[in-house]
């Protein structure tokens, strides 16, 4: 499940909110605000999410607050 980098650990934590289905909708609501290279990593790391059950999200989600 923690094959997250870094980065995506740390958008995870910043656009944690609402579960698995908020972070999707935060995230979208975001890349337009973007450049290039975050989008990128922003569009990574939501397709990474949408593999997860709800239940290995919220694990994750905590991990990535634990880490802040």
């Amino acid at each position: 499940m923690n094959n997250f980098t870094i980065e995506e650990i740390n958008l995870l934590s910043i656009y944690n909110e609402g579960g698995k289905q908020g972070f999707a909708e935060n995230i979208n609501a975001a890349l337009p605000y973007m450049d290039e290279d975050m989008r990128e990593l922003a569009k990574r790391t939501l397709s990474k999410v949408e593999t997860l059950s709800e239940e290995e999200y919220t694990e994750l989600a905590a991990l990535a607050a634990d880490e802040v």
